[in-house]
């Protein structure tokens, strides 16, 4: 089973350094990483083009793409589009892999011929405080269950259902799709991935947290024919985020 993993980039050259070294660390075989980079005007490429030699001496299949997009998500499909792996996971720049993650992932695969599975994440305020949040299914869904940096899916699945460029939540939107479509999910209960706070999804401000609860309400629950009640939640997400920062 060959996995891919993407990481999508623009004037990363300090935040992809922890990214690249946790790929590098997984030493697992038939492993294939692809940076797609947005035309970074920092160094950003060169510090990629620096882990060459070492990605091939650990026998990954190392790429480096970098030109212009139409945004994270436009450059996500993109990478999605060249990826040869059977199942693809998606690493921001900035978070990173545990190592043992790319592991844990081929043997659910391999035990549950699941679709798509997701598991826990360790999150960094900007406080510099630290705690897990946990990868949870319910009846009743939310965002609050689900890590997107922990999220592995059967490449065909990707490939055939592509984000829709629309919002910032575009990747929610392609695991609600996912759920509508009956598609096995699985979750697992270890921690795979570590996270930043302070990028988009947590900017501080009414018109950000506006901008977001219409994103997740009209892209993720309403195009994939969840309640209208769901607004509620969208509400109530914005609200956590203020109070724990």
């Amino acid at each position: 089973m060959r996995i891919s993993i993407i990481t999508v980039t623009y004037n990363s050259e300090k935040d992809i350094i922890p990214t690249i070294e946790s790929v590098l660390a997984q030493k697992e075989p038939d492993l294939e990483y692809w940076i797609i980079d947005g035309k970074s005007t920092d160094r950003t490429v060169e510090v990629a083009k620096s882990y060459q030699s070492r990605m091939e001496a650990a026998g990954i299949l190392y790429h480096i793409i970098s030109e212009k997009d139409g945004g994270i998500y436009d450059a996500m499909n993109k990478g999605i589009r060249y990826a040869t792996g059977d199942v693809i996971g998606i690493l921001n720049s900035e978070d990173w892999y545990e190592p043992y993650t790319i592991k844990t992932v081929r043997e659910v695969f391999a035990q549950t011929s699941c679709s798509l599975m997701f598991g826990d994440i360790r999150i960094f305020r900007t406080d510099g405080s630290v705690f897990v949040k946990k990868a949870k299914l319910r009846k009743f869904q939310t965002s609050r269950d689900w890590n997107h940096p922990t999220m592995f899916v059967k490449s065909k699945l990707y490939k055939r259902y592509p984000f829709l460029n629309k919002g910032i939540h575009d990747d929610y939107g392609f695991f609600l799709k996912m759920r509508k479509m009956n598609q096995k999910v699985v979750v697992v209960n270890r921690v795979l991935a570590n996270f930043k706070m302070g990028g988009v999804s947590n900017r501080k401000g009414f018109r950000a947290a506006r901008q977001r609860i219409t994103d997740r309400y009209q892209y993720c629950y309403l195009a994939n024919g969840y309640s209208k009640w769901y607004l509620v939640e969208c509400i109530l997400i914005e609200a956590v985020k203020f109070l724990i920062g």
